[in-house]
């Protein structure tokens, strides 16, 4: 089997103006990066708001493990099927992050023959959406020690500044860091760090913002200090916001690529999932929806973190929710939650399959607590046996989801026919959606609900910091807004090493934070990091290009 990137390349690609005039979407609403990338216009917005909405099908997964799920070449995949069955169809996902591509996890634009591309301008700078936010944080970041040298004017207490610097690769050096030494024409000494940038608020805010107004209204509400007598203070306060704004005229704009099925591709915003709310931007969905009748979009990581957060923030804010939700699995994964070390994954064992299926059946009962059917997706491997699948199928059907083999990476678009049979099925039947929790119960609330309903959990412990912040949030009124979840992405707990469906656990939330701007309150458990660091042997070693510029070890 050739490598992802060997059958991109290979890739007959059309021109991205003939997939935009697939979507009925015209040359003045487009603006070309090269022959086979676009951003739409907003202007295309307002001849449009007015259609009906297209079907909206959201794909999650059970908890990751090493094995791997495959939920962005499922999404993929999907969509080309929906293609192969004569439906005007669009894929909606993230852009990939540098940090993970030249990390741990490689490239981010799918596998085998369900891909999105030119994957590697995808997996690497694309159209500069993030280079766009990484420069608007530092540009805040910036002003802010700017302001305390010539003054502080605004009494800032820089003990107490909560908006550090961003930047797009992992770096566990850059956590802690001292800045400003050197005497004082180098600034105010005091500490501070780094996040990775898809955990920056204004990666949020660009995936959350319904335009650019609403961008630069959001922005001038970022929490960035707070003064020495406890006043929050916000970015628009340092009368940067217009700035700001203007770093993010193109990046507000979705991006438009394809599958190599041609299947026409919104990528646009990369939250994580376990730091943020790991959804596209709304303005990309919403696009989709207008312009195709049937959308596939993603949530990072399993149905306890990326897909919660969907339906409980980004639903709530964009007035949108899925019609069917896919829940991928492997059994090779599932065994492996049922305790089956990697190396023995391709032995067939009902016992720790048995066992493994306990989260898969958490996840199916989580998307059905919204409301919504759910139908399985289990991706095919030459070593699953008809025996491990029909117990798959058998489990999954007595809690009333259907259940599709996948065989996607493989054969593409052809096949997932099968799955995309079963979720035009479930779009079609009448659901009562809901969100979990009102945003006007107390933050403890919220966070225990999505603990006890979600996670299963017992209840939730608040450490000493984090009482201390929540009752600050609580007197600056800035509790009544939803709540993101910071944790673990491999586990259902805030313990990366109870895998399956562990019971008897509390959650411990140890650190609050405003993201005003955003929207959302987030609980950070664990020990879950905001800059994530390098393995002994990251993906970037395999990488390499050659002096006809191909490209070899991206996946």
């Amino acid at each position: 089997m050739k490598s992802d990137v060997e059958i991109a390349q290979e890739a007959v690609i059309q021109p991205i103006t003939e997939i935009a005039e697939k979507l009925g979407l015209t040359a003045d609403e487009i603006e070309q990066y090269g022959k086979y990338k676009a951003k739409i216009t907003l202007d295309a917005w307002n001849r449009v708001k007015d259609r009906p909405n297209g079907k909206l099908v959201l794909v999650t997964a059970i908890n990751p493990t090493p094995a791997g799920e495959g939920k962005t070449t499922t999404s993929v995949g999907l969509a080309d099927a929906f293609h192969e069955m004569g439906k005007n169809t669009a894929v909606a996902l993230r852009e990939p992050s540098l940090g993970p591509c030249f990390g741990l996890k490689g490239g981010a634009a799918g596998g085998g023959y369900a891909q999105v591309v030119p994957m590697e301008d995808i997996n690497l700078h694309f159209t500069g959406d993030f280079h766009a936010i990484t420069t608007a944080h530092n540009l805040l970041a910036a002003v802010i020690d700017n302001h305390i040298q010539q003054g502080n004017a605004l009494d800032i207490d820089v003990r107490r500044i909560v908006w550090k610097r961003v930047l797009d690769l992992n770096d566990r050096a850059l956590r802690h860091v001292v800045i400003g030494m050197g005497g004082k024409p180098h600034g105010v000494p005091r500490e501070t760090g780094f996040d990775i940038t898809v955990a920056s608020e204004m990666m949020a805010i660009l995936c959350l913002a319904d335009g650019l107004e609403d961008m630069k209204k959001r922005l001038g509400e970022i929490v960035v200090a707070y003064t020495r007598d406890g006043r929050a203070v916000r970015a628009k306060e340092l009368n940067v916001t217009g700035a700001l704004a203007l770093l993010f005229k193109d990046a507000i704009k979705p991006n438009l690529v394809q599958t190599l099925e041609g299947t026409p591709a919104f990528i646009h915003g990369g939250p994580f999932a376990n730091i943020a709310h790991g959804c596209n931007s709304i303005m990309a969905t919403k696009f989709a929806l207008k312009f195709a009748d049937v959308v596939v979009t993603e949530a990072g990581f399993g149905a306890d973190l990326g897909a919660e957060k969907f339906l409980d923030i980004k639903c709530r804010f964009a007035g949108f929710h899925p019609d069917a939700v896919v829940i991928v699995a492997t059994v090779r994964a599932l065994k492996m939650h049922g305790g089956l070390a990697k190396a023995d994954l391709c032995k067939v064992d009902m016992e720790a399959l048995d066992k493994g299926m306990n989260n898969l059946l958490k996840h199916i009962e989580n998307i059905q607590q919204f409301g919504l059917p759910a139908v399985v997706a289990v991706n095919a491997f030459p070593t699953d046996t008809k025996e491990e699948l029909d117990f798959v199928k058998e489990k999954c059907m007595d809690l009333g989801a259907e259940v599709a083999i996948s065989e996607v990476w493989a054969k593409g678009g052809k096949g997932g026919l099968e799955l995309a049979e079963k979720v035009s099925a479930a779009m079609d039947r009448p659901s009562c959606f809901g969100c979990l929790y009102d945003v006007n119960d107390s933050i403890p609330d919220k966070i225990g609900t999505i603990a006890r309903k979600i996670y299963g959990a017992d209840g939730v412990v608040f450490t000493n910091d984090a009482k201390k912040q929540l009752k600050e949030i609580e007197e600056l009124g800035l509790d009544k807004m939803p709540v993101c979840m910071a944790k673990t992405q491999y586990s259902l707990s805030d313990d990366a090493t109870k895998l399956g469906c562990p019971t008897g656990f509390t959650i411990t939330v140890r650190e609050l934070k405003v993201s005003a701007g955003a929207g959302f309150i987030v609980a950070l458990t664990g020990n879950i990091l905001t800059m994530p660091g390098l393995p002994k042997h990251p993906a970037a070693e395999n990488m390499d290009i050659d002096e006809n510029g191909k490209i070899t070890g991206l996946f």
